[in-house]
């Protein structure tokens, strides 16, 4: 996978953590399954622009978060 993917996946997981939530409670947030998140923050699926939106709903961040380039909240 591209270092896009990788860091885009990196990003949910730190962001996730910050929330010290589990894989399971963010999808579940997210309307997604459990193991799609733990593919995404592994870098081993492509997530598509809904699912992104999904994810910083669920994390509470601007989707730009999200993507490599831009500054994770603390």
């Amino acid at each position: 996978m591209s270092a896009l993917i990788r860091d885009f996946g990196a990003r949910v997981r730190r962001l996730r953590e910050t929330h010290a939530w589990s894989q399971e409670q963010l999808a579940e947030r997210a309307g997604l399954n459990r193991s799609y998140v733990g593919e995404i923050e592994r870098g081993t699926v492509i997530a598509s622009i809904v699912t992104a939106e999904k994810l910083a709903r669920a994390l509470h961040v601007p989707i730009a978060t999200l993507l490599p380039g831009a500054a994770l909240l603390s």
